[in-house]
């Protein structure tokens, strides 16, 4: 298995499949237009498969479908089949806005998709216009709806959580995903590519969300577990688990396993990365599995990034990236490289 430079291994990989989005998030693509990778760029589904064919030879054994919005990639389950056929893969996801999903799931459950993630930030319709400036709210609530009726089970749904904006319903998510089932998911705001008006002050901590948290529901205690993912996950004392991403004030870089494939075939070693290695070229000059494994290996090994401690120990934290270069380049977005 390689191991980065801090000994992290090379575990996880996000594989953003379009970089096309159907909802204008106000956290994640804020601005009124957007440059989009050119379509004959974007990577065959035969080669993300064999992307990740070498990477599985390096030690991932978890891949999350992301897009943009992925379902808007015609004939996903198609790709799905094609990675549910590796062996070496133990965790197969898709991270999706729900608004396809209804109609999508029981093909992507039939072709070997094992888990789903539905970002649901809030449960007002009228709130989610204002925040994504699209009226599609029901459509995502049949969405989520339809994840049991295809079979799935481990369902997560996932909040940013932003003052002022939806942080007033911690406890009503809570309530809704113990119906679905599912298990919630609160996300501190985020100060990555795309963001480009978040503030310090738009940020609900962690503990703060606790706090509010026992308030109504009284102790809450951490689900003690050895693991890499995102969220740390809490307990009420009913027994309803539900996770918290602290990646704004409380990073976890020293246990992240994650990189990201961009549609077009640039990795990313870390979500905060300004520069990623571009994979497309030498696949479609024909290198060997061999010569693309060695590059892999090498840039990994090589990896020292622990992006959102640096953010974190900023004294003046404004944006990450300003507007203009991130109309230079796209591969910048949150959109394009996935969440």
């Amino acid at each position: 298995m390689a191991r980065d430079a801090w000994g992290r291994p090379l575990r996880n990989l996000r594989i953003s499949v379009t970089d096309r989005c159907n909802l204008r998030c106000q956290y994640c693509m804020p601005e009124e237009e957007y440059g989009w990778l050119p379509r004959d760029e974007i990577l065959q589904f035969e080669e993300i498969d064999r992307l990740v064919g070498v990477f599985t030879g390096l030690g991932v054994d978890k891949v999350r479908l992301t897009g943009g919005e992925p379902l808007l990639r015609r004939d996903l389950p198609r790709l799905v089949r094609l990675l549910a056929a590796r062996p070496a893969l133990r965790d197969i996801a898709l991270t999706t806005n729900g608004v396809l999903l209804g109609a999508e799931a029981p093909a992507l459950r039939a072709a070997g998709l094992h888990r789903v993630t539905v970002s649901l930030d809030t449960l007002r319709p009228a709130r989610f216009a204002a925040l994504t400036r699209r009226t599609s709210h029901a459509q995502v609530l049949e969405g989520i709806a339809a994840v049991p009726r295809a079979g799935f089970t481990g369902t997560k749904l996932d909040t940013v959580v932003i003052r002022g904006v939806n942080d007033d319903e911690l406890n009503d998510l809570v309530e809704f995903a113990r119906t679905v089932p599912a298990e919630v998911r609160f996300i501190e705001y985020m100060d990555v590519g795309g963001a480009t008006r978040w503030s310090r002050e738009q940020v609900v901590s962690r503990a703060e969300m606790l706090d509010r948290l026992a308030r109504r529901y009284g102790p809450i205690e951490p689900v003690i577990e050895e693991s890499s993912a995102p969220a740390d996950r809490f307990r009420l004392p009913d027994g309803t688990v539900f996770g918290i991403i602290a990646s704004t004030t409380a990073p976890f870089c020293a246990d992240c396993d994650r990189s990201r494939l961009t549609a077009d075939g640039m990795w990313y070693l870390c979500l905060y990365a300004l520069r990623g290695t571009d994979l497309r070229k030498p696949l479609r000059a024909g290198a060997s599995e061999d010569a693309l494994r060695e590059l892999i290996r090498d840039r990994w090994q090589g990896r020292r990034d622990r992006g959102a401690e640096e953010r974190l120990a900023l004294r003046d934290r404004s944006p990450l990236i300003q507007i203009a270069r991130l109309k230079e380049d796209p591969h910048l977005e949150m959109h394009t490289r996935g969440g």
